[in-house]
């Protein structure tokens, strides 16, 4: 996915993240509160027994490790049929996503961080103050599915 155009506010108005609860942004307003970090990409392992979720240092397939983007945006939920879609009505329960991501801190009240593209209006500062998965994670391709527990980084969320 390309980083979507910065959307402008006008003059004296709270930008849109700001003024509207997530449930009544647009598309185009939602897709842009992406950061672009790469993190919900990541693989997780959750233990059957205690229901944690774990991260690995593995990526999906389908992400970019390089800018972090997903190289198949409009085709993903087809050829990884496990991807989540973002939506303001599943944010609550995705507990493993990071305390960074725009969504959760949205929703949990927080504001943006000062590296977020739309505050910051550069798609490289998330990098830049190393929230994002470049430059450390590797892609599943090639790992064995028995393979994937010996990459586990820690428990989500």
């Amino acid at each position: 996915m390309s980083m979507p155009d910065v959307i402008q506010e006008a003059p004296g108005h709270r930008p849109f993240w700001e003024a509207k609860p997530l449930a009544a942004m647009s598309r185009e307003e939602w897709e842009s509160l992406c950061d672009g970090c790469g993190q919900c990409c990541l693989l997780k392992v959750e233990d059957e027994d205690t229901g944690a979720i774990y991260l690995t240092s593995l990526a999906c397939k389908l992400l970019d490790t390089q800018t972090c983007r997903c190289s198949d945006y409009a085709n993903r939920k087809k050829r990884v049929t496990d991807c989540i879609s973002m939506r303001p009505k599943h944010i609550d329960d995705l507990s493993w996503l990071p305390q960074t991501c725009a969504y959760r801190s949205l929703a949990e009240g927080r504001g943006l961080e000062w590296w977020h593209p739309l505050v910051s209006g550069d798609p490289d500062t998330v990098h830049a103050a190393g929230v994002s998965v470049r430059g450390w994670v590797r892609s599943e391709k090639g790992v064995k599915e028995s393979a994937i527990a010996r990459y586990i980084i820690g428990e989500a969320g």
